[in-house]
């Protein structure tokens, strides 16, 4: 199967954990254990990075020149509802930005909470 190819199934993300859904379709997308920073910028707005995610879709990389400097990412969508939700980093091109390749960005204006928040 391609990076982004559509697929026929969706997964859940089961148990107390807390987690991360499409706003607009309320898709799991990310649990809160696969946070790895809310200090992160979108095309849209703030956003948090996440080490992986389910039930999201991506296209081709294309070069970006971000806040922190040239990347290759591919746009990502979710698969239930198609939305954009943000950009997955393929490649960082500046040594102290290789943390984030192969990480996800979902912006906060296409997220909420749910499951165990208080």
């Amino acid at each position: 199967m391609a990076p982004g190819e559509p697929r026929t199934f969706q997964a859940y993300l089961d148990g107390p954990q807390r987690r991360y859904s499409c706003r607009h379709c309320q898709a799991h997308l990310a649990s809160h254990d696969a946070l790895v920073s809310k200090s992160f910028q979108g095309s849209q707005g703030r956003a948090y990075l996440f080490d992986s995610v389910v039930n999201v879709g991506w296209g081709p990389a294309q070069q970006r020149v971000l806040l922190t400097g040239l990347h290759a990412v591919a746009d990502i969508h979710c698969q239930r509802c198609r939305t954009p939700l943000g950009w997955r980093y393929e490649q960082a091109y500046e040594s102290s930005q290789k943390y984030k390749e192969g990480k996800f960005i979902i912006e906060l204006s296409h997220m909420v909470k749910d499951n165990g928040w208080d």
